[in-house]
């Protein structure tokens, strides 16, 4: 078992301003609901259960888990075993588990979301029309927008562009649809690789969105791009007057291809990224700060540039999703086939355990996030072309949690 330790003065830095604008102690996880602003006209769906405007409900829909507030660590146990939530999906990229018990899932590929109802089953809410799947694109992150109605986002590669859309939520748990598609964000740099694509809600009910160079490393240090950024953006797409970049939804920058973003139970925001050839990162993001590609990779000596909390060899990890529970970071690394658990206490060094390291009926790791009843989701990603499948690939597989000692 693997473990590694580093200082992190810039974590502790960003979690005392997050204490100081008293949002310290208000989320552990990726997603929380706020009231939606006037949406705008947008791009088509495809879905023959999907709703006209006229359609669309004004009644409160599903909002995601509400998120824990407790502050303890938790760990998976060595002994700890998975259980199968749900098989037989094709590349799946992003879960979001909602109040109702269902869940919904993007397929990279198809461009399809499924719903998992809360008996276990599959169906399809919708098809997005647009949605070109090419190396690494297509159909990537969802978040869920509770309120009248319910909004679930999704950030998607066309064409011409990697964008960020929304659709008022329809209907109820075992039946699922989405009304008419409302661009958010549009313009942001794609490609076959890089990406990015994670969506979430903060605690302080702005959506963030993770951005990949698009294979032009160029784009992480221009701040005038949208590609290798983390962006900080209103629930309709609106800059932030708060933004640390006066009239730009740029966040952070000097990111190569950032797949995974998650506050902790201290307020504290992270963020998981691909390297090249000698390390991922795993950084603690503090806004308008950069994080140093592509004039370095992993930790340097630049003062310039922020450093990495914790870093791993390329082989190791890969890591895509990112989620939180109480002060426990959960990572999941593709190409390393393995779940990180890092223990983040308040007040000292970070500490990474690797768990399900070379098991081989799970493989690739895709994504993360907190299961019903003290569990942890992993979302396998062995079917996206770059894994090797099993007869039942891909899968939503629960393991136990426990307290942290």
């Amino acid at each position: 078992m693997h473990e590694a330790r580093t200082t992190t003065p810039r974590r502790l830095a960003a979690r005392a301003r997050a204490v100081a604008s008293g949002v310290a102690l208000s989320a552990v996880l990726l997603l929380v609901g706020c009231t939606a602003d006037v949406p705008t006209a947008g791009p088509a769906l495809s879905d023959a259960s999907s709703s006209s405007r006229a359609d669309v409900p004004t009644t409160a829909g599903p909002s995601p888990v509400a998120p824990t507030t407790g502050t303890g660590g938790v760990t998976v146990a060595d002994d700890a075993a998975t259980t199968d939530v749900v098989t037989g999906l094709e590349a799946p990229w992003s879960v979001v588990r909602l109040d109702s018990g269902s869940a919904l899932i993007s397929l990279r590929d198809s461009g399809r979301v499924v719903e998992l109802t809360p008996s276990g089953e599959l169906r399809d809410v919708a098809r997005i029309e647009g949605v070109v799947h090419e190396g690494e694109g297509g159909l990537l992150g969802l978040a869920v927008l509770g309120g009248a109605p319910s909004y679930l986002y999704a950030y998607l590669t066309t064409a011409d562009d990697n964008r960020i859309v929304r659709a008022p939520i329809t209907g109820a748990a075992g039946s699922y649809g989405l009304g008419g598609l409302e661009e958010v964000l549009t313009g942001i740099p794609k490609a076959s690789n890089h990406d990015g694509g994670r969506l979430a809600f903060g605690p302080d009910g702005m959506l963030y969105a993770t951005t990949g160079d698009a294979s032009d490393p160029t784009a992480s240090q221009d701040p005038d791009s949208l590609g290798g950024k983390v962006l900080r953006l209103s629930p309709t797409g609106a800059v932030p007057t708060d933004n640390p970049m006066p009239g730009s939804p740029v966040y952070t920058l000097g990111h190569r291809n950032p797949q995974g973003i998650a506050w902790d139970a201290f307020g504290s925001l992270w963020a998981a990224e691909f390297g090249q050839d000698t390390y991922d990162e795993l950084n603690s993001l503090s806004p308008g700060s950069n994080y140093g590609w592509p004039e370095v990779e992993g930790r340097g000596d630049d003062g310039e540039f922020l450093n990495p909390v914790l870093q791993w060899s390329t082989d190791e990890a890969s890591p895509s999703g990112l989620t939180a529970v109480g002060s426990t970071l959960f990572l999941a690394g593709l190409g390393g086939e393995r779940l990180f658990e890092i223990q983040v206490p308040e007040t000292s060094d970070a500490v990474a355990t690797e768990r399900f390291t070379g098991d081989e009926s799970l493989g690739r790791i895709r994504d993360v996030l907190p299961g019903p009843d003290g569990t942890l989701w992993l979302v396998t990603g062995n079917t996206d072309g770059r894994g090797s499948p099993g007869d039942d690939d891909d899968r939503i597989v629960s393991v136990p949690l426990t307290r942290a000692p």
